[in-house]
This record gives structure tokens, sequence and C-alpha cells, in this order.
């Protein structure tokens, strides 16, 4: 915790606040995607796509897992942090690309892989319930691979699916105003798979 601290103190005199950049990004922000991913350490969106300050609008949770609309807390009536992040960013900042990114060696979906008792764990346990059903068929033919591609990939694409059960993204979507993407990266290579439409993940060099 020191180390983060004392960069936190010397982060002022890091950078150059003094530069017009930061200046205009004191006046609003304009992300230019909605970056949708786990809360893993070791997921670091701006690292990974190379994002300046002002360019990546994030939403961040255990197995980046999108709430059902309609579902208790996700939809209306009722709230959730995730309902309003996507709300805030597709409504008011009028972000035009939304990024799912799945993780290999995610503990999220390796729990739900090889069915942890959770019981100790309620919060984590209800919330991964939410991604379950729909990963059923992928979680008995799964290999046993640590890194989870499988798993993890496959909640991507479902993670995408509810995405269109949300009337403000519907509607994006209807109106060619939106784009979705799947990613999956893999934290031990650097690699990141893009979702096509054939429904493989697949790498593509710079």
């Amino acid at each position: 915790m020191k180390a983060i601290l004392d960069r936190a103190r010397s982060f002022k005199r890091r950078v150059d606040f003094e530069s017009g950049e930061y200046r205009k990004l004191a006046e609003g922000q304009y992300p230019e995607v909605l970056f949708i991913t786990c809360s893993d350490s070791r997921v670091i969106p701006a690292l990974i796509t190379g994002a300046r300050p002002g360019e990546i609008f994030e939403l961040r949770n255990a197995g980046n897992i999108v709430p059902p609309y309609g579902s208790p807390g996700a939809g209306s009536p009722g709230a959730s942090g995730e309902a309003a992040t996507i709300e805030y960013a597709l409504e008011v900042l009028g972000v035009q690309d939304i990024v799912v990114c799945g993780h290999s060696h995610c503990g999220a979906m390796g729990a739900l892989k090889s069915g942890d008792d959770l019981s100790a764990l309620p919060g984590v346990d209800a919330w991964l319930q939410l991604a379950r059903p729909e990963l059923a068929p992928v979680l008995t033919t799964a290999s046993d691979d640590p890194s989870l591609p499988d798993v993890a990939q496959g909640n991507v694409v479902n993670q995408l699916a509810v995405l269109r059960t949300y009337p403000v993204v519907r509607q994006r979507l209807d109106g060619r105003r939106l784009r979705l993407h799947g990613w999956y990266y893999e934290v031990d290579t650097g690699q990141v798979h893009e979702l096509e439409g054939d429904g493989r993940f697949r790498v593509h060099s710079g």
C-alpha cells in the first residue's frame, strides 16, 4: 500500500496537468467506447488498449456480467450500477461501441466451472448465478485448462446477448448507431482475441 500511496502523492508531479489535454478533460468527457470487463486486478483496459484519459468509459465487476434487463435490481423498476452505467454511456455520452472483455485465469469463471461451494460468499454466489444458466452447456463440456478459455469466451457471448435485451441498446442497434464487440484477453501472453461473425474468437496482428 505504501508504494501505491507514494505514487498517488507524486502523480501531479509525474503528469503535465498544465497541458491542454487535461484542461479539456476538465470541461467534459467524450469516451469512444464502453468497456465492460472483470474487476480482476490483472486486467487493465487502458494498458491493454493504450487508451488515454477520457477515451474509455469502464464498467467492471466480477466476471464481466451484465444483469438481464428487468431482473431484480437490473432494470426498471429498481436500479443497479450496471444498468445505470450502460444507460448513461449511451444516452448521455453517446458512446457508439461497447466491448465485453473476458479474460484467462478468471476466478469467477473458474468457480462456475468447478462448481465451488460459495456458501461462505453469499453475495458472490448470488452474482454468479446470473451467468450460470446460460453457461450450463459450456460448463459441462469445457476443458480443464486453468485459463478457462471455453468458459470465459462463452460468457462473453452470453453477456453480449444480455446487452441486446436492454431497450437502450436494442434501439441503437436497430438504428445502426451502436456496435457490440466481444474480446478475450490472455493474462499470460497479452493476446487479445476478437469475436467474429462465425462465433469464433481470433487473434489479429496489429
